[in-house]
C-alpha cells in the first residue's frame, strides 16, 4: 500500500500535465485541493488516476512490479515537496 503524507504537493502541481488538465482550476492546483487543510476536498472519491495503488493495477501492472511503481512515486512526491518548499 502507498504511505501518502497527504501534503498536498501533487494536488497543488497538476498544471500543465495532459492527464489532469480537467481538475486543473487555471493555475495548475486541482479545483479539490482544499488550501487550508491542504486536503483533498473528495478524498474518499477521488479520481482513480490520484489513487496510487488502484491507479498501478489499472494502468502500470504490465510496465512495472509495484516496488519499481511505488518507488517512482516516492521520488516524484519528494521531488514536489522539495519543489514547493522553494516558493
Amino acid at each position: 500500500m502507498f504511505n501518502c503524507k497527504q501534503c498536498g504537493s501533487c494536488c497543488q502541481s497538476i498544471g500543465g500535465n495532459e492527464i489532469y488538465r480537467n481538475l486543473d482550476n487555471g493555475n495548475g492546483i486541482c479545483i479539490n485541493y482544499d488550501a487550508e487543510t491542504k486536503l483533498c476536498k473528495i478524498y474518499p472519491e477521488r479520481p482513480l488516476l490520484c489513487r496510487i495503488d488502484d491507479a498501478y493495477f489499472a494502468f502500470f501492472a504490465e510496465e512495472f512490479s509495484q516496488e519499481e511503481y511505488f518507488e517512482m512515486n516516492y521520488k516524484a512526491c519528494a521531488a514536489l515537496r522539495e519543489c514547493l518548499a522553494k516558493d
